[in-house]
């Protein structure tokens, strides 16, 4: 999971595209969102999009973006059973 940022505005006006990889099956998910978009909006976005199709997923494995790192994003998927793993922060 990562964001990718910085980008022109879609015509639904979005800046930023939300990647989300299926490890297993190797699908890529991209999805619409803000850079100001909140966490709820992105959870709703989650469940709607990714457990929608995949169902809820044993572990995840996200960068240490703070919306990732947040307490509300842990006790979300603590309550689903999820366990999440941070990669390595970003070193040249």
């Amino acid at each position: 999971m990562d964001f990718v940022s910085g980008l022109t505005l879609s015509p639904s006006k979005k800046n930023s595209v939300w990647v989300i990889v299926d490890r297993f099956t190797k699908c890529a998910h991209l999805l619409e969102v803000n850079t100001t978009d909140s966490l709820d909006k992105l959870e709703n976005l989650y469940i709607l999009e990714i457990v929608r199709l995949h169902g809820v997923p044993k572990s995840i494995v996200s960068d240490r973006d703070p919306r990732f790192t947040s307490r509300f994003w842990g006790c979300l998927h603590s309550a689903l059973g999820s366990r999440l793993h941070f990669s390595t922060s970003y070193h040249p």
